[in-house]
């Protein structure tokens, strides 16, 4: 049990250190992410260079902290649009019943029979592959937060269900209140837990489907860079086995995703 929760605080303390990176990747390097060293392709580690430079003459140890930013910033915006749409929905849901509940539940059901990367590339694929780096950033998580709400709706749903017949949202109907204030005075705040839960539940689900997409090159297009993008190329073995730093965005990556199933405490440690 103390091992768990040291392991817990470890995990939050990883999680915090690479947020600060990323939020500060300007302070930590003093090159653009975009900025070529035409005369250094793919130079080894260095004190000029700390990961070493890509290809193109990019410091990698730059474009991995700003790609830090930009994966690790935008996936909990892209969590909590989509944690907003499923409480909004499922509450919705939870508190009218009848033929409302049936058609957001059967909605669901379909979006979720339906593979999420699946949907994403075919919906990516239907822009242009010249867009602006900035309008592939936004379109990419906006993507992920308006589509990514499904897996959050019925553990919502069925929490709003079981505030219909409550004391107090039949004393707020008793009172006058209506429909729409009831869902967002009453029952939202209530479902409060269970929102946050499923938001930090999105967060590494969203962080890999990004970094899925990007790989593929339907996600954050260069030059701005994330940690999909920067794995582009990773299925060259010779060229990883050759250059095993340019591995350094999939450690980070990893590693991320794993601190985030450790940072709350088990069922058995809650009771």
């Amino acid at each position: 049990m103390k091992a768990r929760r040291t392991l817990r605080v470890v995990c939050r303390i990883a999680l915090m250190v690479i947020f600060c990176l990323g939020l500060f990747a300007g302070s930590l390097t003093r090159y653009s992410y975009a900025r070529q060293f035409r005369e250094s392709p793919n130079t080894a580690p260095s004190a000029a260079h700390l990961l070493g430079t890509d290809s193109l003459g990019r410091d990698l140890f730059t474009r991995l902290v700003f790609g830090t930013r930009v994966s690790l910033l935008l996936a909990p915006a892209a969590a909590l649009l989509a944690t907003c749409i499923a409480a909004v929905v499922g509450g919705i849901a939870g508190l009218r019943g009848g033929w409302i509940e049936k058609i957001i539940l059967a909605s669901a059901d379909l979006s979720m029979s339906l593979p999420l990367l699946f949907v994403l590339i075919a919906l990516r694929a239907l822009l242009p592959l010249d867009v602006s780096p900035l309008v592939s950033v936004v379109a990419t998580f906006l993507t992920l937060g308006v589509l990514g709400w499904p897996s959050s709706l019925r553990v919502i749903w069925a929490a709003a269900r079981e505030l219909r017949d409550s004391d107090h949202i039949l004393l707020a109907k008793a009172q006058g209140y209506r429909r729409s204030q009831i869902l967002f005075r009453q029952v939202i705040p209530y479902l409060r837990p269970v929102c946050l839960a499923q938001f930090w539940i999105a967060i590494p689900l969203f962080i890999l489907t990004e970094a899925t997409l990007s790989m593929l090159g339907l996600g954050v297009m260069e030059p701005v860079p994330s940690w999909g993008n920067l794995l582009r190329g990773a299925e060259d073995f010779g060229t990883m086995a050759a250059n095993p730093w340019r591995l350094a965005p999939l450690f980070v990556l990893v590693f991320t995703v794993i601190c985030f199933q450790f940072i709350f405490p088990s069922s058995e440690e809650i009771a």
